[in-house]
């Protein structure tokens, strides 16, 4: 069927409705949208722009002195509950006034039946729950686990009045189980569906912190909880997160993948913000001298942090202190501060080559020898410098967090300075 000339085709449900004279038909339960009609003296009768009349006890809608809570000509929201003889009958708001045909009783059984909410006041806490009545004068029991979604100081629930689903039914409602957790899991998947219809994965968006952990941080955007691992909360690998963020804290994130079907999405924080690694080229062009903070030492090489976010590698073949060494642990140390000089800048690998920001012995070749052939040899020591022994003897039985290369500089600076 092709487009109207002026709109979108009908759907099927809108060709059926038009079809059966306007009649859709209506699952107990389902909360509908009513025009107060006339208000008699027994029932409400209201509009529901479907075929058949629609009728609402009129105790439901009158307030404490008798007099009706609505006007003739207000929409107000019901739950459809049953039809019978083309009549359908609405309820709203279950347990505010305790009426329904039938008695109390009768309505809570309805209400169980067709999954309708109903309005209770948590009266005090009990052995396992709170005791909640309805309407003022039938109690239930709600369990612990099933106020809430969320775990909370159980007393902050006292007193409250709020909506429940009846999840048990017994003993002609002598034994009455609600639950306002059911409440909240149908509007969180509501909540779901709506979202990831809106939601696409490099998008940004507002979100509240509702947990903090180890590996990360969950992210709660609207009824969709997320993960931001911690690599994703900052660029600085070491820092502690929860410096960074804390539950309950508002946060934007950027959306890095969604899984509706296993509910698992992930999320980043530092991807909102702007890229250290931008304005890498004009911060620190090579040649610059400048100081960093070793961050990591691997056996090829000690990774020195020159700003957040900002590593550079100084390769082991670089740490020679008139000597081989095997491991840059040798001669520093995770925290050392030492004077770098930017040899290299590689922006598309997010790589810069660091050198020392001094002059360093040279390792060189010695000349063949008679019967021996050539090996590592070293060129002459600067005569200013001390010697190798010199500085192992004088370091390796002090602990120091500066590492054997920083306090060999620092014993030359204060050589210099006594000159």
């Amino acid at each position: 069927m092709s487009d109207d000339k002026f709109g979108k085709s009908p759907s099927f449900a809108e060709m059926m409705a038009s079809e059966a004279g306007g009649y859709v038909r209506l699952e107990p339960g389902e909360k509908v949208r009513v025009k107060v009609v006339k208000i008699g003296r027994e029932w409400v009768f209201v509009d529901t722009g479907r075929k058949g009349e629609g009728v609402v006890d009129v105790r439901e809608i009158l307030d404490g002195e008798g007099k009706p809570r609505v006007q003739e000509g207000e929409t107000i929201e019901a739950y459809f509950l049953e039809s019978n003889a083309g009549e359908q009958r609405f309820t709203v708001r279950l347990g505010k006034g305790g009426g329904g045909g039938g008695g109390g009783g009768s309505a809570y059984e309805d209400a169980y039946h067709a999954q309708i909410p109903v309005e209770g006041l948590v009266q005090k806490e009990i052995k396992g729950g709170y005791e909640v009545m309805l309407g003022g004068t039938v109690r239930a029991f709600c369990p612990f686990s099933q106020i809430s979604l969320r775990r909370s100081d159980p007393s902050v629930w006292i007193g409250t009045r709020t909506n429940f689903l009846i999840s048990q039914y017994e003993e002609k409602g002598r034994n009455i189980v609600v639950s306002r957790r059911k409440i909240e899991e149908e509007q969180q998947a509501a909540d779901r569906a709506r979202m990831a219809e809106r939601l696409q994965v490099g998008m940004t968006v507002s979100g509240t912190v509702s947990s903090v952990l180890d590996f990360g941080a969950f992210v709660d955007i609207g009824g969709v909880d997320g993960l931001v691992p911690r690599s994703e909360i900052s660029y600085d690998p070491k820092v502690d997160i929860t410096t960074l963020v804390a539950p309950g804290q508002s946060v934007s994130v950027r959306i890095l993948q969604l899984d509706f079907n296993k509910n698992k999405h992930l999320f980043s924080i530092k991807q909102v913000g702007p890229n250290p690694w931008d304005d890498v080229a004009e911060r620190f062009p090579a040649g610059t001298h400048l100081e960093g903070r070793v961050s990591r030492l691997a056996p090829f090489g000690a990774f020195v942090t020159l700003a957040d976010g900002v590593d550079g590698l100084m390769h082991i073949t670089a740490m020679k202190l008139g000597k081989r060494i095997g491991h840059p642990k040798e001669v520093l140390n995770e925290g050392d501060v030492v004077p770098v000089v930017i040899e290299a800048v590689d922006l598309e690998a997010k790589r810069i080559s660091l050198s020392w920001d001094r002059e360093l012995p040279e390792v060189v070749e010695e000349p063949e020898k008679p019967g021996r052939p050539g090996r590592p040899g070293r060129a002459p020591r600067d005569p200013e410098a001390p010697s190798w022994n010199e500085v192992k003897s004088k370091f390796s039985e002090q602990k120091s967090d500066m590492g054997l290369l920083g306090q060999l500089l620092q014993k030359q600076l204060e050589d210099k300075k006594k000159k």
